[in-house]
């Protein structure tokens, strides 16, 4: 591609709270996930995330007056006043620094924080968001000081929720005939992507505190606001009038012809001359035939507010993916997942992890976890090409079991690039992240995104479970 992509920045000179905040808020988010498992990144992350929020608090200005170029297509239609509580929100959660929280409810008033009365969440509106995460909070209890506060911010989260759920006394989200959410005809399900998630993040809230949601037309229980947004969920995959899945790649029949570069010209490996910016669009943009590569899990735009769709490169508002749309997709499905699978393990308390009804099969509780030690193999593998290190990173009691979080370490010891390797883990009775599942009974393989370990590199797995660590050897490698 031959097509500028010119970088811009925000400096002091030049401020652009809305990316600086936004960013803040991510690293602080990201912080706290990656804690339980990796520790000085955390830190690091944190860090940055405390830097950023003050770079963007203290040199104020919106991001799209000092970058003209993104008034046209990214304009902030909020302002950044939103970013800037949502990044303190997130500190908090990510510090427990009541500083941030102080910062939340000061401004609560000035920056709109319990001012706004949202239906939707996005890229650029993040109202809805902080008013669940201070509705968290309140709900968890231990800020009482602040709960005058936190309550209004609550009374606008149940806004958004009874808005999506059509119980907001007429002030509703639109359905379509098919019962998706409809807020706008460019690219709508990134809208109803992030308020499904958002709805099944409140559902979590009010499950661990034993309560209903309190709207204008009636009470919701936590498993109907998750079974609402599993409704989201099942139309984007499929269950809709037009029983297309609006997530390529996913079932058979989905959108072919989607607005995406990348997807709708050919790979260098089929066609290896450069191609221009105006002969992309002359020779493929209006091409009549499928895209040749499959953008895999990307979701489009969807279709109009009476469920109809136009499947055309030309009609962006339809067919054009985003990572806006995409990014709470995963979180929702993840969600829906611990429904579809089993037991999830939610963490409402950041000092004690919870876990719902402990799974049939958990090994009886051990008093003393077990040391790290290498595995060995009851398989017949000639040499040992990798080594492996199991060590226990959190654990936690749940109704008298004693819970661990394990990690296995495996590295590359055979001195040449190993390009698979299947793994035995047997005496396993919790989740597993980290490898993929095969056909074959306690068999697991290299995760999709490892094509290749070279010697002397590693990869991590964990798993969680009671008792006595998991048994992990080797059945084959090349």
């Amino acid at each position: 591609m031959t097509t500028p992509r010119t970088a811009y920045k925000v400096d002091a000179e030049h401020p652009g709270s809305e990316v600086a905040g936004e960013t803040a808020a991510a690293l602080a988010a990201a912080a706290v996930a990656f804690r339980p498992y990796n520790s000085s990144y955390s830190s690091l992350l944190l860090i940055h995330a405390e830097q950023l929020f003050t770079f963007a608090d203290t040199f104020r200005g919106r991001y799209d007056v000092s970058i003209p170029a993104a008034r046209d297509f990214y304009p902030s239609g909020t302002g950044y006043h939103d970013e800037l509580l949502w990044a303190a929100a997130w500190l908090f959660e990510a510090t427990d620094d009541e500083q941030y929280l102080k910062y939340v409810v000061d401004n609560s008033v000035s920056y709109g924080g319990t001012e706004w009365s949202v239906k939707e969440f996005s890229w650029d509106n993040k109202y809805a968001g902080i008013q669940i995460l201070m509705s968290k909070l309140l709900m968890k209890g231990g800020s009482e000081p602040y709960n005058a506060t936190l309550k209004q911010y609550q009374a606008k989260a149940e806004f958004f929720l009874c808005a999506s759920l059509q119980k907001n006394h007429g002030y509703n989200v639109p359905l379509t005939p098919g019962g998706l959410l409809y807020f706008d005809g460019w690219n709508n399900m990134q809208y109803v992507s992030a308020n499904a998630f958002l709805m099944a993040v409140y559902a979590d809230y009010l499950s661990l505190t034993n309560s209903n949601l309190n709207c204008p037309d009636g009470q919701v229980t936590p498993h109907e606001i998750l079974m609402f947004s599993k409704s989201q969920a099942d139309y984007i995959l499929g269950k809709n009038p037009k029983q297309m899945s609006y997530l390529v790649g996913f079932e058979d029949h989905y959108p072919i012809y989607v607005h995406h570069r990348g997807a709708s010209i050919p790979s260098k490996s089929v066609l290896p001359a450069t191609v221009g910016c105006l002969q992309g669009f002359e020779q493929w943009f209006d091409s009549k035939k499928g895209n040749p590569n499959v953008i895999f899990g990307a979701l489009v735009g969807g279709p109009d507010h009476q469920d109809f769709f136009v499947d055309q490169r030309s009609n962006y508002e339809q067919t054009e993916p985003a990572i806006a749309g995409n990014a709470p997709l995963v979180g929702l499905f993840a969600k829906l997942d611990t429904i579809s699978k089993g037991p999830g393990y939610p963490s409402f308390e950041k000092e004690k992890p919870t876990t719902p009804s402990t799974p049939e099969g958990y090994a009886p509780k051990e008093t003393n976890p077990s040391p790290p030690q290498e595995a060995t193999s009851t398989y017949p593998v000639t040499g040992n090409p990798v080594e492996f290190f199991h060590s226990i990173t959190k654990t936690w009691s749940y109704k008298g079991v004693d819970y661990y979080r394990h990690k296995v370490t495996i590295t590359n010891k055979c001195g040449k690039p190993i390009t698979n390797l299947n793994l035995a883990v047997e005496n396993l009775s919790g989740p597993l992240w980290g490898l993929s599942p095969t056909q074959a009974k306690n068999s697991y393989d290299f995760p999709p995104w490892l094509k290749v370990l070279n010697p002397g590199e590693q990869f991590t797995f964990v798993y969680i479970q009671g008792g006595s660590q998991a048994k992990v050897s080797i059945i084959s490698y090349e």
